[in-house]
């Protein structure tokens, strides 16, 4: 896990938090971008026990997410779109963390933007139908890190939130484009 030093001050650039929303385990990357600089700021999981009734689960995932909200103050959020899943369980508590992500997000004021899975391996990996090993070796070789970052849902949340930093130049020529 990397922990920002909360003595340093973030220089211009943007922060971007990515997670990847789960029940059981809500993976989450926070990133700094100045220029072609990129660094990370925190990467990790959130865990919550399946022992415990749904309600908490819920509660300390939204504790949790809105620590990272607070203390990294992100510019922007990039969250998991929930595509396709085989197994409705797994679907209904995917669809419930990232229902709990883009709430959050948009209380605090953040641009929010969801990216299917084949969106985040395309822009990271160059194939939308990358393996989570190649995922994780590009999120490691662009964040410059000294290993692949573990486990898989912190890495693609760091993956989300690069997809969101390569895309960002373009939605703000469109946006610009829409406004004027």
């Amino acid at each position: 896990m990397f922990v920002r030093d909360p003595a340093a001050p973030l220089r211009e650039g943007i922060v971007v938090l990515g997670i990847d929303p789960g029940l059981t385990r809500c993976g989450y990357a926070v990133l700094h971008a100045a220029g072609a600089a990129v660094r990370p700021l925190a990467l990790g999981v959130i865990r919550t026990p399946q022992s415990s009734p749904l309600p908490q689960r819920l509660a300390e995932l939204k504790a949790e997410l809105v620590l990272l909200l607070t203390e990294y103050r992100p510019d922007a959020v990039a969250v998991e779109q929930v595509f396709f899943q085989t197994n409705v369980r797994t679907a209904m508590s995917v669809g419930q963390a990232s229902g709990l992500a883009l709430a959050e997000a948009a209380t605090a004021g953040c641009d929010v933007v969801q990216f299917t899975p084949s969106q985040v391996k395309n822009s990271v990996a160059g194939w939308g139908n990358a393996d989570k090993a190649q995922v994780q070796r590009m999120v490691q070789a662009r964040l410059g890190l000294s290993a692949p970052p573990k486990p898989a849902d912190a890495a693609d949340a760091a993956a989300l939130a690069l997809c969101y930093l390569a895309g960002a130049p373009m939605r703000r020529r469109v946006q610009q484009a829409v406004t004027r």
